[in-house]
């Protein structure tokens, strides 16, 4: 017991329940002995002799008949369904679970491993169905093979598919299709830019960290510039996330070709047309209304993460400083000027992921595809000169001789000379530099100053009176009770209102931006997107 002044002022009872406990003090309380005591306790007590004088816990020998009371809360949260419900379950969800437009909510609480049907797989895991010891070994119990076929006339039938479905051009045993050493070796090392393991490990962490992923494509050449296999990934791997298409610079393109590319790729997935610009963009108001109607279909997260992929040079740095209005993220026109992913702040609830620009191995696409799309600087091309042919075959004649002022020319090498000795730049000896004015051309294609685009294969000619599309992202809730769930509180809503000027959204109602998730509308009007390059009517009609 302490004598000091504290001590000897405490109250001193004679009541048995407030006995102190053996250790208590000034220094260590009633609950801190018990902690104590809990630690130290369970143990088995011995004598001096090693004989037991106490079990430890549960280490007793004399064990009492025990019966276990039974109680219907053991039973409380099973659920049963027919097979013929469970038939109708299957076909209704199968049906909504692979539409982008459907977004599936509270999967925890849904039998969504009910939705595969075993029995439709083709290819099963033998082991999971056979032990591996009850095939070989001495305790085998099989004694006839498994055939994926019925019999001798099936067997041969489906050789017979298979030989008449071969496609020679895509089968990789063969030589002439197989990556070797040698064809790695005669491609340029600047070919790879953009395929190595960490700017795919990079890839890979944005897909992982974001709950929406903003695919962001070229509006002259979106389908070459789509990422197949991260889609692929995506809708195998990641389900549960949301892809979007983003549009971006439709301002180097015609309305109606950006018209007609939003109707084509709505079709696969959501796809919004955006022009990224800090004074004058365009989708900027319907993105940010987009994203916010996602925070609804989230409401048990704290926040959700957008992430933005896509080939290099395609503009994902510079959706993200038009959504902020302010350059939080380096641009440059050139490829590869974002090195690693990078978390940046658009709301309290929405954060946004750069990520670098990555490029997808295509075996259809040739060295001067890969240099067109932008994926390659300039400056590292050794010869720039030739891939001018392809972007004059590209280009309409009049777009180039209003550009250079050069008005005939038989071939590239014609026009390189003409462009040369116009602009002044020429070698020792007045010998025209073919290597400068080459990487000038190929310059002024990536950066628009030369109009080119590519339409749609059904959509080859431009149509009259379409400038205005409605894109319907109809988001339909599959638990009644998500409504409840869809209600923002007045302190977001305020904080998510400051700093959008975008003229769409001054065009928007407050009622429109609180719609229910029962349908989620994100009109563009596209006779609003500022056309900065400079088309002949024939391209604007």
């Amino acid at each position: 017991m302490g004598v000091q002044k504290k001590e000897a002022s405490r109250p001193k009872s004679s009541t048995p329940g407030n006995q102190k406990l053996k250790g208590e003090n000034f220094y260590r309380d009633r609950k801190k002995i018990k902690y104590i005591n809990m630690l130290r306790g369970g143990r088995a007590r011995y004598d001096r002799d090693g004989n037991l004088v106490k079990a430890a816990d549960f280490q007793s020998k004399e064990a009492a008949p025990a019966r276990i009371e039974p109680n219907r809360k053991w039973f409380g949260n099973t659920r049963v369904i027919g097979q013929k419900a469970l038939e109708e379950f299957r076909e209704q969800m199968s049906a909504k679970i692979n539409d982008p437009y459907q977004v599936l909510l509270r999967r925890s609480k849904l039998p969504t491993s009910l939705l595969h049907d075993n029995t439709k797989i083709g290819r099963v895991n033998m082991l999971q169905t056979e032990a591996f010891s009850d095939t070989f070994g001495p305790k085998a119990q099989r004694k006839r093979p498994k055939l994926n076929v019925e019999g001798y006339e099936h067997m041969v039938q489906s050789i017979t598919d298979s030989t008449d479905s071969y496609d020679y051009k895509k089968d990789t045993n063969l030589v002439e299709n197989r990556q070797s050493e040698y064809a790695e070796n005669i491609r340029d090392w600047y070919f790879n830019a953009g395929t190595s393991k960490r700017i795919w490990n990079e890839l890979y962490k944005v897909v992982d960290s974001s709950d929406i992923i903003l695919h962001v494509l070229d509006a002259r050449d979106p389908e070459g510039t789509r990422c197949r296999h991260v889609e692929k990934h995506i809708k195998t791997e990641a389900p549960h996330k949301h892809l979007i298409f983003v549009l971006n610079k439709v301002d180097l393109v015609p309305t109606w070709v950006t018209a007609r590319w939003v109707k084509v790729l709505s079709r696969e997935y959501p796809t919004l047309a955006f022009h990224a610009s800090i004074n004058n963009s365009f989708g900027k108001g319907s993105l940010i209304q987009l994203l916010r109607q996602f925070t609804k279909l989230h409401s048990d997260k704290r926040q959700i993460s957008v992430g933005l992929i896509g080939y290099p040079n395609t503009g994902k740095s510079s959706i993200i400083n038009t959504l902020r209005q302010k350059k939080v993220c380096n641009v440059a026109p050139v490829p590869g000027e974002t090195k690693v992913w990078q978390y940046i702040t658009m709301t309290r609830k929405i954060y946004l992921i750069d990520c670098p620009g990555i490029v997808q191995f295509s075996s259809t696409d040739t060295d001067t595809d890969i240099v067109l799309k932008g994926s390659i600087r300039t400056q590292s091309l050794l010869t720039p000169e030739d891939y001018v042919p392809e972007i004059l075959s590209r280009v309409r004649r009049e777009y180039v001789q209003r550009h250079y002022n050069i008005d005939k020319w038989n071939d590239a090498h014609e026009f390189l000379t003409e462009l040369a000795n116009s602009t002044g730049k020429l070698n020792k000896g007045g010998e025209p530099d073919l290597h400068v004015v080459s990487k000038m051309v190929i310059n002024d294609w990536l950066r628009g100053r030369l109009p080119h685009y590519r339409a749609p294969p059904e959509f080859a000619d431009p149509l009259d009176g379409e400038s205005k599309v409605k894109t319907d992202t109809d988001v339909e809730m599959l638990d009644n009770q998500g409504k409840d769930e869809s209600k923002e509180s007045a302190e977001y809503a305020a904080e998510d209102s400051e700093g959008d000027s975008d003229g769409e959204e001054d065009e928007e109602s407050d009622g429109k931006n609180r719609v229910t998730l029962a349908s989620l509308n994100v009109v563009q009007q596209f006779s609003k997107i500022p056309v900065m390059a400079d088309y002949l009517p024939i391209d604007l009609e």
